[in-house]
């Protein structure tokens, strides 16, 4: 966007002169030492010719959109003015499309036209007076902190108060930010448990939200059990870490005490790749070769396999997660330190010996987070289970079955139209709820787990 552009010029052009000017300090004084380096000098100019600036474009960003609208509809005609909040809403989402070229002014209103002209008008002016104002507010921050600049002047000091002024914020901000998450996922969870009771949403033995939206509507009343969901969620989750788990250790464990070092550093490098590739690849692989795979090899070994099942999403699943496990894993085990590893072999320990009594116990904090990190990425996969163990909410532990999982179900309550008075779609926010507080309990456990087992060394 403009604004921030010219910002960003301004910005870089105050580093230069703050530090060319700190330069020239040390010239004058015939190389005597300044309060700072110039590098110091010239980031306290570049961040007060930043901040004015920024402040103007993110006031822009926050309050345009909505200025911009309301002007918008303010020129409607007496008639159109009168409807509802709704088609509002749809005719200034026309007016939108028209005014950014999505949609043809051929095929809209005489009003939708000239309101787009209008609306691209106003936007216009407003980002170039914004643009200028900007720019004008960074030029005279640039001036006011060039003119502080002195070689007595503690640069230093000044720079190094904003940036933790700037990391204190940004971590209010996210925990401000996680506050907020959390609270709206509960108000909206209460407002469900208003409609559904809770001993029926935790207990309950049989999902099926559809429910009629209007009164004279044909629909189901919706059952809103979630056991099957969350008894999918954990069998294919168990799934993918029965993979995950074993192979991600062991190969880390290989790679550090068995595997050559040619041979090292072309296969550490290929299984992180695993971690880079979309879901929707895996989502691709499970429903075009896993499954029919797993289908094929059940039927030849007498077992009934559905087309979707637990066992294809969780396989490809547990190979998607792998590098987390083996990442993090190996990163545990190479920070152990070498004097215990040649002390147990010192004592006479043999390799394995001293991997399984020395080593696992010493990284033990890392594996386990390797293991909790890959726990938490496979609950919150969507791709790989909707292509490969479908949406049908059945409560069963056998892995050869369709199931769904609870971020599946989020995402199909979410799509499209829906009407947020509906116990459909406020159980959506009552599943988040639950896998939140699912998660930070598995966190606590770990911690937990980690702090008994953990093996402190001086």
């Amino acid at each position: 966007m403009m604004p921030f552009v010219l910002v960003s010029l301004i910005a870089i052009l105050a580093f230069g002169l703050g530090r060319r000017r700190a330069l020239v300090f040390r010239d004058e004084m015939d190389g005597a030492p300044l309060h700072s380096l110039p590098t110091y000098h010239g980031s306290y100019a570049a961040i007060w010719a930043a901040l004015p600036g920024l402040i103007v474009a993110v006031a822009w960003i926050a309050i345009a959109p909505g200025a911009i609208d309301q002007l918008t509809l303010a020129a409607a005609p007496t008639e159109i003015g009168d409807v509802g909040e709704a088609e509002l809403a749809l005719l200034l989402n026309d007016i939108k499309n028209v005014a950014s070229g999505m949609v043809s002014p051929d095929s809209a209103t005489d009003f939708v036209r000239e309101a787009a002209v209008h609306y691209r008008e106003m936007y216009s002016h407003g980002l170039i007076v914004t643009s200028v104002l900007a720019a004008l507010l960074s030029s005279v921050g640039l001036v006011l902190a060039l003119r502080v600049i002195r070689p007595e002047f503690a640069a230093r000091v000044k720079v190094e108060v904003i940036l933790r002024a700037s990391l204190m914020l940004a971590s209010v901000f996210a925990i401000l930010i996680t506050i907020g998450i959390v609270m709206s996922l509960l108000f909206e969870t209460l407002r469900f448990f208003s409609m559904v009771t809770p001993s029926e949403f935790l207990l309950g033995l049989h999902w099926s939200p559809q429910t009629a939206l209007r009164a004279d509507q044909v629909g189901s009343s919706g059952s809103f059990g979630a056991v099957p969901v969350f008894a999918g969620t954990l069998l294919i989750t168990t799934v993918a870490m029965l993979v995950a788990g074993p192979v991600g250790l062991l190969s880390a464990i290989y790679l550090n005490f068995y595997a050559s070092h040619r041979f090292r550093d072309v296969a550490k490098p290929l299984l992180e790749i695993l971690a880079g590739v979309p879901t929707v690849v895996y989502g691709v692989f499970a429903a075009l070769v896993v499954a029919p795979w797993v289908r094929s090899w059940g039927t030849k070994l007498g077992f009934s396999v559905a087309s979707e099942s637990a066992l294809a999403a969780g396989l490809v699943m547990g190979i998607m997660i792998i590098p987390f496990v083996s990442s993090l894993s190996d990163d545990a085990i190479t920070a152990v330190p070498a004097a215990l590893r040649d002390g147990s072999f010192g004592l006479g320990a043999t390799r394995s010996e001293t991997i399984r009594y020395v080593i696992v116990p010493a990284a033990l904090p890392g594996i386990m987070g390797g293991f909790l990190l890959a726990f938490s990425r496979a609950i919150g996969e969507t791709m790989i289970v909707v292509m490969a163990a479908g949406l049908a909410a059945n409560l069963t532990a056998n892995p050869l079955e369709a199931v769904t999982t609870v971020t599946v179900q989020i995402v199909a309550l979410l799509t499209g139209d829906q009407e947020f008075d509906s116990a459909k779609t406020l159980s959506a926010f009552a599943l988040g709820l639950v896998l939140f507080v699912v998660t930070l309990a598995l966190n606590i456990v770990a911690l937990k787990v980690v702090q008994r087992y953990r093996e402190v060394y001086d």
